[in-house]
């Protein structure tokens, strides 16, 4: 252990890995924050605590698991041309589970509800059901994030401590923005184009067609700007008289 601490090739790559997963949490932190916005506020609360606690294991158990992890990666069948892996399975699934998730949430904002209806779909829009989405999304971003890790990282402490590490960023940053969110429901829309953009990303990364991660970030950043500006100009027009 000392070994590592003392080694300067170790303390780049924690570093190095340890921006990456708080990149690649990004859209953990806005999956979670976009699902709890429907919780009452004390249960949205308890739903991101145990969300991102849920994100921390799971990392960490895959990362005891590393030769398994390697193994999701192998050729496990042949369809018309492709070859997929369990890896590959697990991002087409969860990326049609996104766009899924996002195509209804925004069926709902633009359709609309009747109290009654509105009243119906909370009471099985359980903290349970949230909770048991929130597992599913976790899961598959950990092994994206650990698959990421193994390649940039040669010791599996360096791993857990750069995720610890992320998770903990990624706790602070969630609370914001879910409250941001509340705050201004016109970024609901925002958020749920981006959970619409990382699905389609997690199915082509499933089907073979890799798309770099900075282009959806560079997109997702611009988006943010733009709603930032509206969103100061919108102030200012309320304060002038």
């Amino acid at each position: 252990m000392l070994e590592l601490l003392s080694n300067p090739t170790v303390w780049a790559s924690f570093f190095t890995l340890t921006v990456m997963e708080i990149v690649l949490g990004i859209d953990n932190i806005v999956f979670i924050s976009m699902i709890i916005n429907r919780l009452p506020p004390e249960q949205a609360e308890k739903a991101r605590r145990l969300g991102l606690l849920l994100a921390l294991v799971f990392r960490i158990v895959l990362l005891m698991f590393l030769t398994w992890i390697i193994g999701l990666q192998a050729d496990l069948f042949s369809l018309f041309g492709q070859s997929f892996s369990w890896r590959d399975l697990i991002l087409l699934g969860g990326g049609v589970f996104l766009i899924y998730k996002a195509t209804a949430e925004i069926h709902e904002e633009f359709e609309g509800e009747t109290e009654a209806e509105t009243a119906e779909r909370m009471s099985v829009r359980s903290f349970a059901k949230i909770i048991g989405q929130i597992i599913i999304i976790d899961l598959v971003f950990s092994v994206d994030s650990i698959v990421t890790a193994i390649g940039m990282a040669e010791h599996v402490e360096v791993m857990v401590a750069a995720v610890i590490v992320a998770v903990a960023v990624m706790y602070v940053a969630s609370a914001t923005i879910s409250e941001f969110i509340k705050r201004h429901p016109t970024t609901k829309m925002l958020a749920l184009s981006f959970l619409l953009l990382i699905g389609v990303s997690l199915v082509a990364d499933g089907l073979g067609f890799h798309i770099p991660r900075g282009y959806i970030y560079a997109a997702m950043g611009f988006s943010v700007m733009v709603e930032a500006i509206n969103i100061l100009a919108g102030r200012k027009r309320r304060k002038t008289p």
